[in-house]
């Protein structure tokens, strides 16, 4: 199999989310907004809050596709618990600043 052209691969967005219980919530909140095939667009991946510098226990960061920012930012505005997004960056270093 060939590997894909730069241009056919998927591009993804990093986010920095505060908030408790982040993983049951954000799987929740979004499935609940966008739906099962909205989920699957999003590309949902946590990425170790290990590489965080300095990070705290309520924070994690997530990959997701870069044209679903917008849905999976509403998707948190509209859920019953607070997870607020406190940076969004094209690449994990751009985190770290």
């Amino acid at each position: 199999m060939k590997p894909l052209k730069p241009s056919a691969k998927e591009r993804k967005r990093y986010l920095l989310v505060k908030g408790k219980n982040l993983k049951k919530n954000i799987e929740k909140s979004i499935l609940e907004f966008i739906g099962v095939l909205g989920m699957s667009k999003v590309g949902l991946g946590f990425i170790k809050t290990e590489y965080l510098e300095g990070h705290k226990k309520d924070s994690t960061i997530i990959s997701i596709n870069r044209e679903m920012v917008d849905s999976v930012r509403a998707s948190f505005c509209v859920f019953s618990e607070k997870i607020s997004v406190e940076k969004i960056s094209g690449t994990l270093k751009g985190l770290k600043k």
